[in-house]
């Protein structure tokens, strides 16, 4: 949903300096296959003694129980550091941590075309509407983080067509 090129991603886990694990899945995916691949990730992790997985989640417990249900019995404790943290408390202390952001993906039947590509930024907070959520957390948006205080340099980029497709709007972040 990002629709962020794989080498920017790279560059993320660089920037942190965490093991990336690319887990490739058919397009289109079923929820069957996707669970199965990501059940070989978690017997990977655990084989090489990872304990935990964060996600970002923040409200949406459908979502959480669903993570929760797919490690139970894998070794592997779910972990939400975020969760419950009122987001738009969260979007201002993010931005004045110094994240960085662009907006990649915009669902354009709940925000505004013209969004795709903007920067995540107090300006943009004050832009949503009401009913947007701060941290697009029902989906109304997607983001691709390029600076941030846990990362080692900025990531170089620059933004690239805006399109249509499947029913979204993507901008493309392309690497500098």
């Amino acid at each position: 949903m990002h629709a962020v090129r794989r080498a920017l991603v790279v560059a993320q886990a660089e920037r942190t300096g965490l093991p990336l694990w690319a887990v490739g899945l058919p397009w289109p995916c079923s929820n069957l296959d996707y669970e199965e691949r990501m059940r070989a990730v978690c017997r990977r992790a655990t084989a090489e003694g990872i304990t935990a997985v964060a996600f970002g989640d923040l409200f949406l417990q459908d979502i959480r129980d669903y993570r929760e249900k797919q490690l139970r019995g894998t070794g592997l404790e779910a972990l939400f550091p975020v969760w419950k943290i009122p987001t738009g408390q969260l979007g201002r202390e993010m931005i004045a941590a110094g994240v960085r952001a662009k907006i990649t993906c915009v669902d354009p039947s709940k925000l505004a075309k013209s969004f795709a590509g903007r920067d995540y930024d107090q300006p943009l907070l004050d832009a949503l509407p009401a009913e947007i959520d701060p941290c697009g957390e029902n989906g109304e948006f997607h983001t691709f983080v390029y600076d941030s205080p846990v990362f080692s340099s900025p990531i170089g980029m620059r933004l690239g067509e805006i399109v249509e497709r499947d029913g979204f709007v993507f901008a493309d972040v392309l690497p500098d």
